[in-house]
């Protein structure tokens, strides 16, 4: 049994990490902080969880969070650098679900977040936490960098293909659709209902935060340098991140083979049969991500379809999923759970 502590939990992945930490056999939730909440009974604000957690949110006290196994951090960017050196001195493992940590460049995070890095000397120490890639890294991790969800998304689309190197790693587009939950849980007018049922827009055209995180990701596959347009977009709904990515063949191969192969032995990607079309109510709750692969015409154009739950693979069932790979445990203990339809 591990002791677990989340700053940060009133947010949409913190009680996404309550709801499904609550029913780990092998944790113990021993703080559930938050500032504003402090004192307030967790089930009096996230009423899905009364009868499985009886605790109230705390003020975020660093000699507490320190005497636990790991803690996780479910806060806005900027938030977790503060805390986290000192939970790293006192041995603390830490799971980031913020950007802080997963940039490897000071500079550019700096570039992209508009102020300076406070604790640039844990950028090397952090694994980026995408168990289909750095899953050996991630077992002995102090610091993991959990990633974002349109990250997660577009890089597992797109990681076979590149890694076989049978794409031109300078033509990459990724035309990727979210639903309202990814903006976080605040008051904000682009977000109520009104504003934004029965519509949907791009926006962040010109450059979104998760642009230099999925670049360096991709980037490491390809080992070269990459070209990529990403574009997202808004849509009426509460959960899901849908991602269509283009890229330009350089040679033929049997697409779906090569998708079936990689993924073979991963347990939250489901490479769906040849012309499926993966919907993101088919993934609404659980951690997986389903994908599939389309040559149309048979041309030279390879178009991917990635399929993720944003508050779950992508962020707090992927954040568990690191946790569980760290300390020896199943890795889909907790968070084996099927979708929930309608």
């Amino acid at each position: 049994m591990i002791k677990v502590g989340i700053v940060g939990a009133t947010g949409y992945t913190g009680v996404e990490l309550l709801r499904l930490l609550a029913k780990h056999p092998e944790v113990s939730i021993e703080c559930i902080t938050s500032r504003s909440e402090a004192s307030t009974a967790v089930s009096d604000l996230f009423p899905n969880l009364r009868g499985h957690l009886n605790q109230n949110f705390s003020n975020p006290d660093v000699e507490q969070l320190a005497a636990c196994d790991v803690v996780f951090f479910a806060t806005p960017h900027c938030v977790a650098m503060e805390m986290v050196p000192k939970l790293i001195e006192a041995g603390t493992r830490v799971i980031d679900l913020s950007a802080d940590f997963r940039l490897r460049d000071a500079e550019l995070w700096q570039q992209w977040y508009n102020m300076p890095h406070t604790c640039p000397e844990l950028l090397d120490l952090a694994v980026y936490g995408l168990p289909e890639v750095n899953r050996a890294s991630i077992k002995d991790a102090q610091l993991i960098a959990v990633p974002g969800c349109y990250p997660t998304a577009t890089q597992l689309g797109f990681l076979p293909l590149l890694e076989q190197k049978i794409i031109d790693p300078l033509q990459l587009i990724a035309d990727a659709k979210s639903g309202v939950s990814g903006a976080g849980r605040k008051a904000a007018v682009a977000t109520l209902l009104t504003e934004s049922s029965e519509s949907m827009k791009a926006y962040a055209a010109n450059g979104h935060r998760h642009l230099p995180e999925i670049k360096q990701g991709l980037a490491q596959a390809a080992g070269s340098d990459i070209g990529l347009t990403f574009v997202p977009h808004l849509t009426p709904m509460i959960r899901g991140i849908h991602a269509t990515l283009y890229g330009k063949l350089n040679k033929q191969c049997d697409l779906q083979a090569m998708f079936e192969q990689r993924y073979a032995d991963e347990p939250f990607v489901d490479v769906m049969p040849h012309g499926s079309h993966p919907e993101t109510r088919s993934v609404r709750g659980s951690n997986v991500c389903r994908i599939a692969v389309h040559q149309p015409q048979q041309g030279d154009t390879v178009v991917v379809l990635s399929a993720i739950d944003n508050l779950v693979k992508g962020a707090s069932g992927q954040a568990i999923q690191n946790m569980n790979i760290m300390f020896g445990f199943n890795e889909s203990l907790a968070i084996d759970t099927i979708a929930a339809l309608p």
